[in-house]
């Protein structure tokens, strides 16, 4: 009976793993590559900026509110512009890093110029750190459906 039983248990997961291996592959599709600018490996090049607590320091409440406002509306308009693909805020730790970017572009200096119009990055209330980020090119592909799951604006 044992036998029986191991043997059946043996079939069975040979089943499993030969249905697993006839999975069809999902077809290359080189137009949506070239329009979101991805290399044989489906990845492109990012720039990735790690946002971190600025020197300063010393401002009211109101106007830090007022400047972190202009923030959210610069990342709002950085979206439109399809080139802020990720973005977020990082948990407390001891680096003082606050948030991320991951903006869609090559080029750290086209980077540093969208940063330009960030009011809390002006007024050094956060100060970014710059990188050349490789991932994959379907990044952007999900924003769309960013807006179908958020209930509410900030």
């Amino acid at each position: 009976m044992k036998n029986l039983l191991l043997l059946t248990c043996f079939i069975t997961a040979m089943i499993s793993v030969n249905a697993q291996e006839k999975k069809p592959k999902a077809l290359y599709d080189e137009a949506l590559a070239k329009k979101l600018g991805a290399d044989n490996y489906g990845m492109k090049m990012y720039v990735l900026v790690i946002l971190k607590t600025g020197p300063n320091i010393t401002e009211t409440k109101a106007k830090t509110d007022s400047l972190f406002a202009g923030h959210m509306a610069n990342m709002g308009k950085m979206v439109e512009m399809q080139k802020l693909v990720v973005a977020g805020p990082m948990g407390k730790n001891d680096k003082n890093y606050r948030g991320i970017f991951i903006l869609n572009t090559k080029s750290i200096e086209e980077a540093r110029q969208l940063l330009e119009s960030d009011p809390a990055i002006k007024a050094k209330l956060l100060e970014p750190e710059l990188y050349n980020w490789y991932g994959s090119a379907a990044l952007s592909a999900y924003l769309p459906f960013h807006d179908k799951i958020q209930k509410s604006i900030f």
